[in-house]
């Protein structure tokens, strides 16, 4: 045991610093996002936030993965770090002189969604270089386990700040653990090289490059589908992340701090999620575990939100929606190491991101779109006694809970659908990853 946990040093030191940094990260996002409901009450415009940081993370991921394979993982982390931070900076700079603007905050987002871009398949590659295979579960596990603790402690900490010290003392924070997490990869993480099959691996052209990535997806007919299905999956939650915000702040029990529960709890239950997966043993269908838990998750946290109207019911909500997700990305996360060669994992992520995540701003504007123009209006022009007002209440925010049932139903068509798919193929470890049942 204490052999497997030497070598997992660097990793512990990686996963530890960066989680850190993404709380603080995560801390200044979400204050932002009440700071920008404050100044516009609208569900539309604060989710242009998110769709500024997606759009261009989904637009260039297909070419960055092309870069990302051939630089050096470790700068290009220590890179984007740094203009992450100036961008906080810049933040705080608008604020001291008292000229922050919505569309400030969307620019500056759109450059960091660009930075991520980068960022993010050099990141998933240096994991994949310092993780031995037999323990890819167990970090999975424990990489949920950290993300759910920032979603359980950001926004309980964020509203603190923004109450006590306003937005400039959360970006104060955000800067601080920046400086921890960059100090520690310049200095204490050595991310190994990759060893070159060919000789000519980094040598062909960026456009070969990038069509790489989309060639091995095209070959690869299991990874495609699960990333197709995936962004199925992530339309429907974007959309419901979009709504979930307006749909408690304007609620007759809900405001910030109930907010702030709320979405601790899906923390709460993301993180025991993630310590469920470091101990369970490997399934003998990772692909059916996967759309399993996602129907399970999709089928049941939209409906309890669409018909019950209390604090205590959307805390419950969140538990049992965001339980499964570890456990589906635990077995993900082991099908695309395990199949995917580590010098074009790169690339493919890449292609994977842009894929799998271009429905993200999509959703996350028709969520907004459709409570703001939509449903919030008919909801409004209903009669007391209808059937549509006993289901999901009256007045402000009976429109967003009518958002998520519908919601739950395309959760529901959307896993029900790409079951019949993925139940034609199976995944095995040890002998051939990707094979499709005759």
């Amino acid at each position: 045991m204490k052999n497997e946990l030497k070598k997992l040093n660097t990793f512990f030191i990686l996963w530890s610093t960066q989680s850190l940094s993404q709380l603080g990260s995560a801390m200044t996002n979400f204050a932002l996002t009440l700071w920008i409901y404050e100044m516009t009450g609208s569900a539309l415009q604060t989710a242009v936030l998110s769709i500024c940081s997606y759009a261009p993370y989904v637009l260039m991921s297909i070419f960055a993965g092309t870069l990302s394979d051939q630089w050096d993982k470790k700068k290009t982390m220590l890179i984007c770090d740094m203009f992450a931070a100036c961008c906080s900076v810049v933040i705080l700079f608008l604020i001291k002189t008292d000229s922050l603007l919505p569309i400030h905050i969307y620019v500056l987002n759109v450059l960091s969604g660009l930075m991520n871009t980068v960022q993010q398949p050099a990141s998933d590659v240096a994991m994949t270089l310092i993780i031995p295979r037999e323990q890819y579960q167990r970090t999975s596990g424990l990489r949920s386990f950290s993300n759910s603790l920032v979603t359980i402690l950001h926004p309980v900490l964020a509203t603190t700040l923004f109450s006590f010290a306003g937005m400039d003392g959360v970006i104060f924070v955000d800067l601080f653990t920046f400086i921890i997490a960059f100090m520690s990869l310049l200095f204490l993480v050595q991310i190994p090289s990759i060893e070159k099959r060919h000789e000519n691996d980094f040598k062909e052209s960026f456009w070969v490059n990038v069509k790489d990535g989309i060639q091995y997806l095209q070959e690869n007919r299991l990874i495609l589908v699960l990333i197709l299905f995936l962004a199925g999956v992530n339309l429907v939650a974007s959309a419901f992340d979009a709504v979930l915000s307006p749909y408690v702040l304007s609620n007759t029990y809900g405001n910030e701090k109930v907010l702030g529960v709320v979405t601790a709890c899906a923390g709460i239950a993301a993180m025991l999620g993630g310590l469920l997966v470091t101990v369970l043993p490997a399934p003998k269908d990772r692909i059916r575990v996967i759309y399993i838990t996602m129907l399970f998750s999709l089928g049941t946290e939209n409906f309890i939100l669409a018909f019950l109207r209390k604090p205590v019911w959307w805390c419950l909500a969140q538990m049992v929606g965001w339980l499964p997700v570890p456990v589906m990305n635990a077995n993900l996360d082991v099908i695309l190491r395990s199949t995917i060669p580590p010098e074009i994992q790169g690339r493919v992520y890449s292609c994977r991101n842009t894929l799998q995540f271009f429905t993200i701003p999509i959703g996350t504007f028709m969520g907004g779109f459709m409570v703001d123009k939509i449903c919030e209006p008919w909801m409004a022009a209903v009669k007391r006694e209808s059937f549509l007002a006993r289901m999901f209440g009256i007045g402000k925010g009976s429109g967003a809970a009518l958002m998520m049932f519908i919601l739950g139903v395309l959760g529901i068509i959307v896993c029900l659908g790409f079951s019949k798919v993925l139940g034609k193929y199976r995944f095995e470890e040890s002998i051939e990853p990707c094979r499709k049942i005759m």
